[in-house]
């Protein structure tokens, strides 16, 4: 490579690596771009002093840091043969890829690590590694320990932010100051989980939605992972920190032969000087860019599970179709209890098979019927788990997975099955496939509802070991297959909710389910800050039932249709059940849907930065061109004013004037107030002319909402 250097840029942001020399490359900076000249300065700027106590010459931070290179912290790679240390002496080759990627090789006579990073149009920083076994001796295989991907923070970056969870109350935000240690968040639960980060963030001091500069990390894989940021006394380099996450891999359980290839979960970073909606924007238009159905409309969904649950009759399923298709649904969705002898969740599942006692004409009946309405038809399964009470567990009880000592703790009365097993996943993807092409499936809901544990599996030696990354490259894998032997088809990831939401399962389905929890003020706040990594589109966000099943609080439809706009939106409810008003709201509502998907599936979303105290979310999505936007304007709490003041809306171009209308299929909110703000009856009507700059800068006095209340403005 004839540079010292090797700058990737794009879209505003840079990473500059030093090539020279014999050594792995060095991380020189990760941030905002930097102009040529500027990058030529580096190199005479940044070799450190060298301190009392410490080595004797400075030391850099490599794409790959380990001891050997200074780094005492989280090695980048760990590995051993047979217990024995690895030291490697790697012999380097480093080259440019087209202008955004730099391909680094290392090898050191036995094994040899490949690293690629590539920086996409959207200033998306994802790293790719592998590690392969080059070494003769059969009797001491590779054991792989990490290979992680690490990036360096500038003391600037002092605020940690990521993202815990449970069932029903995923994403919840959890704020605290970097200080010297490990920051380490891991996950041992064999998929993504209620309480992963999704992204971890670091940034200048009070950032926010809209404001500081913020550096962030996402591991694109759905088995065991972990995320962490790390700061010691002696830096990194000539860095304060570094960031950084990959695989988490159990002793043994990755074990090279000579020749054998490891190839670890893509690692994903990125950088924005404008807060947490830079990191959004980035993130969704980086994966609108490859998304298999980013160009088709998402079709408003009705899925059955809290309308009927396990009471599958095809009666009361014709006329639950009927009223969907009355109010513009466009794909119907059958949920669990309708194969093998599932009547609930104690019996039949890993049974793919229709139930002639609940279904004694298949449902080629519900299909027809369904399609003859011009709906889409879509159909649960949850293929990776099965009851002890199966005839496939009956037939193979050698499929479940774990330990030759018996079987796992029962969770959710289910068990895993085991898909590094060929013959169980050819079983489920040959179940699956004839149900799809015999049907004409063109959804399917796939779920996968409990955690793995001891989720081992028993190797041809008779010796039991980790198993979770060979079940993650089995469920990919099945994913691949089905996907590409039905192209059009489309699959959905839930876990239980949203226990599994991470780029690696998303770049082989079109959707997640968000949360198992209905509430749209539970909602609220969990689709917020699953949209730091998952566009509208994408995020299933559906109107349940008045009382919500999860939480059994009641809530009022106008704020239930309100909260599922900002998705992909569908019904999880027994319309049949509702009154010829509310069907009336949900026909105008499902047409509202329609004219905006266009907005809210492609635009950049918008987050006002509100004190948490004034009971106010702000949510928006702006037009790539600025031309239009939708924002919701939630009251989740009552707030310490008599009145609320003035909102600023985010993001609008402040060089256009803009019609605001407030729109009343929304719903309208119910207010504390004599009389409502003197723009309202007018942006109720034909709507008011207000310049970008005004909305962004002085902003609209709000109505006093009662809590759990809101309502939708329409710029355009």
């Amino acid at each position: 490579m004839t540079s010292p250097t090797a700058t990737l840029r794009s879209a505003g942001t840079c990473l500059v690596l030093d090539t020279s020399g014999a050594g792995l490359p060095r991380v020189v900076h990760w941030g905002a771009d930097l102009t040529d000249a500027v990058v030529a300065e580096l190199p005479a700027l940044v070799v450190g002093p060298v301190a009392n106590n410490a080595l004797d010459e400075p030391w850099p931070l490599t794409v790959l840091p380990t001891s050997g290179d200074g780094w005492l912290g989280t090695p980048g790679y760990a590995a051993h043969r047979a217990g024995g240390a690895t030291a490697p002496r790697w012999v380097v080759t480093s080259e440019l890829d087209g202008e955004r990627a730099l391909v680094t090789t290392a090898a050191d006579g036995a094994s040899e690590v490949v690293l690629r990073h590539s920086l996409d149009e959207h200033g998306v920083l994802r790293v790719s590694s592998s590690v392969t076994n080059t070494g003769s001796d059969a009797a001491t295989p590779l054991d792989v320990g990490a290979l992680r991907a690490l990036l360096p923070l500038p003391a600037r970056a002092t605020e940690v932010l990521d993202l815990t969870g449970r069932w029903c109350r995923e994403r919840s935000p959890q704020r605290s100051v970097l200080q010297d240690g490990t920051h380490l968040r891991a996950s041992r639960r064999g998929r993504t989980g209620h309480d992963a980060t999704l992204l971890l963030t670091v940034g200048t001091a009070g950032f926010g939605f809209r404001t500081g500069e913020v550096w962030s990390v996402h591991v694109a894989w759905s088995g065991n992972h972990e995320h962490l940021t790390e700061r010691l006394p002696e830096g990194a380099g000539i860095h304060a920190a570094v960031l950084g996450g990959g695989e988490l891999l159990e002793p043994g359980e990755v074990r090279l032969a000579p020749g054998e290839t490891y190839t670890a979960p893509d690692v994903v970073f990125v950088h924005a000087t404008d807060g947490l909606d830079g990191l959004s924007r980035r993130l969704h238009r980086s994966q609108r860019s490859t998304a298999p159905h980013s160009n088709d409309p998402r079709p408003l969904v009705l899925n059955t599970w809290e309308a009927v649950y396990f009471d599958h009759d095809l009666d009361r399923l014709k006329q639950l179709a009927d009223t969907a298709a009355a109010i513009g649904v466009e794909r119907f969705v059958l949920d669990d209890g309708w194969f093998g002898s599932r009547r609930d969740d104690t019996s039949g599942l890993g049974d793919w098979v229709v139930s002639t006692d609940a279904w004694p004409q298949g449902l080629g009946p519900l299909v027809e019927h369904v399609k003859g309405h011009g709906m889409e038809f879509g159909l649960w399964f949850e293929p990776e788990m099965v009851n002890l009470d199966s005839d496939l567990v009956r037939a193979h009880p050698d499929w479940v997975l774990g330990p030759q000592a018996g079987p796992p703790r029962p969770s959710r009365q289910q068990h895993v099955l085991d898909l590094a097993n060929p013959d169980a996943a050819a079983h489920v993807e040959q179940q699956i496939s004839a149900l799809v092409t015999e049907l004409g499936i063109d959804f399917i809901k796939w779920d996968h509802n409990r955690d793995l544990h001891e989720a081992v599996r028993t190797g041809p030696d008779g010796v039991d070991r980790p198993a979770v990354h060979a079940q993650t490259t089995g469920f990919y894998a099945l994913l691949d297959r089905l996907r590409a032997a039905h192209p059009a088809l489309e699959i959905e990831s839930c876990s239980s909710g949203g226990a599994r939401v991470d780029l690696g399962v998303l770049a082989r389905t079109d959707r997640i389910w968000t949360s198992d929890c209905n509430d749209a003020l539970e909602r609220a706040q969990i689709q917020r800050w699953t949209s730091l990594l998952v566009p509208a589109e994408v995020m299933g966000t559906h109107i349940g039932p008045a009382t919500a099943h999860t939480t059994h609080r009641t809530l009022d439809l106008s704020f239930r249709m309100l909260v599922a706009l900002q998705g992909h939106a569908g019904l999880e409810w027994d319309i049949t059940g509702c009154t010829p008003d509310e069907l009336t709201a949900l026909a105008a509502w499902s047409g509202l849907y329609r004219e905006l998907r266009p907005l809210v599936h492609t635009g950049d979303l918008v987050r006002a930065d509100l004190p948490e105290e004034r009971g106010l979310l702000v949510t928006g999505t702006v037009a790539p061109g600025g031309e239009q936007a939708a924002y919701t304007v939630l009251r989740t709490h009552t707030g310490p004013s008599v009145t609320p003041g003035l909102l600023t809306l985010p993001g609008l171009d402040p060089e256009r004037t803009y019609t605001v209308r407030v729109r009343p299929e929304a719903g309208l909110p119910a207010g504390i107030q004599v009389r409502g703000p003197g723009w309202w009856d007018d942006a109720l009507d034909s709507g008011i002319r207000v310049s970008g700059a005004a909305l962004g800068q002085v902003g609209l006095a709000l109505p006093v909402l009662s809590p759990a209340r809101g309502f939708l403005l329409h710029l355009t």
